[in-house]
């Protein structure tokens, strides 16, 4: 295979952000995957809310595992820190790279194969570990390198490019990551960026297991009449439960919002998430009517998308492990072997 690599050169008049980048450095190789994909949206919104988000390039890791959407890493961030591991062992590899080093952050990419098929069990203990880190899955409900088996999130009674109708119930990742307590869950549509960029920001900034569902029509397999992740269908059954608009902490908060329509969590680091109300008693604060409303509007045939869940005290792996506060990679000797006195009390209290 061919890869055409882009220009290192740019107009040196670009507009750079606070961390003095443009654009372009947060940019990777040109895409191989087809035309139209939505795969290749979601990577243009992490490059975009990356460099809103004044982020270094070299601070971010980003990891992934087997299928079209564990390529994109190769598409977005080229200056960053990157490892492709092998089908569905992502997230023990993230949550390792993790335990190692903490000052990094650490951006898992992820498909509903990768994920929800052969890496399900890796997803379930990452998420419920509170592993500090922003997963996203990226939704197409099909195998494409395969060429378009059903997925394990495919629809009941969704039809596949042959007319074939999937009799299987669907494993819903929006569920599973609240039941196993993410901290900060959402949903976006690869093709609303106004959406998913301040989504990807908030996420990011979020202290624990923030799980993003990005659902991301196929164009090749799975953008059909009778599919339910196709462009037409989300976009004609998609509810947006809040309008999202990400502010950091070092910035004034201004009032251009009429009183009463604003929900505001503040996350620990200062940063503040703005809500939008659309449905008046939808609370993202409470997990468990969140799980109920999400039930009742996905059995009317409805896609929510937006902020669905945040915890504003969440914690993460580290807090929970009370490891200190050097990376651990960066412990030296003294520290690691503390000598023959320690290790001869801790066999005493064993004993």
């Amino acid at each position: 295979m061919t890869y055409i690599a882009k220009p290192k050169f740019h107009h040196p008049s670009l507009r750079k952000n606070e961390a003095g980048y443009t654009r372009r450095d947060y940019e990777g190789k040109i895409s191989t995957l087809c035309a139209g994909c939505g795969h290749d949206s979601i990577s243009a919104a992490i490059i975009q809310a990356c460099w809103e988000a004044d982020i270094e390039p070299h601070r971010v890791a980003k990891l992934s595992g087997i299928g079209c959407s564990s390529k994109t890493p190769d598409y977005f961030l080229g200056n960053s820190h990157g490892f492709n591991s092998v089908h569905g062992r992502m997230p023990s590899v993230l949550t390792g790279a993790n335990l190692a080093n903490r000052e990094l952050l650490y951006l898992g990419v992820s498909g509903d194969g990768d994920s929800a098929s052969i890496g399900f069990g890796q997803f379930a203990h990452s998420i419920r570990r509170g592993v500090n880190m922003v997963y996203i899955v990226e939704n197409n409900g099909v195998y494409g390198l395969t060429k378009g088996q059903f997925s394990a999130t495919a629809d009941k009674g969704s039809k596949s490019k042959r007319g074939v109708a999937n009799s299987d119930e669907p494993l819903d990742m929006i569920g599973m990551a609240l039941l196993l307590g993410a901290t900060f869950v959402a949903r976006s549509f690869s093709g609303d960026k106004e959406q998913l960029v301040p989504l990807i920001k908030a996420a990011i900034q979020h202290r624990g297991a923030a799980f993003m569902d990005v659902i991301s029509p196929c164009v090749a397999f799975n953008n059909h009449a009778g599919s339910t992740k196709s462009y037409e269908y989300v976009r004609a059954h998609n509810e947006a439960v809040n309008r999202l608009d990400f502010i950091e902490g070092r910035e004034e908060i201004t009032a251009d919002y009429a009183p009463g329509t604003l929900i505001e969590v503040t996350q620990h680091d200062g940063s503040v998430l703005r809500l939008r109300k659309l449905a008046a008693d939808y609370d993202p604060a409470d997990r468990i009517r969140v799980m109920n409303y999400l039930q009742e509007r996905a059995a009317a045939g409805e896609v929510v998308t937006g902020l669905l869940y945040v915890d504003p005290h969440s914690g993460d792996l580290h807090e929970h492990l009370n490891t200190v506060e050097t990376p651990l990679n960066q412990l030296t000797e003294r520290e690691l072997c503390p000598g023959s006195a320690a290790l001869e009390k801790l066999n005493a209290s064993l004993r």
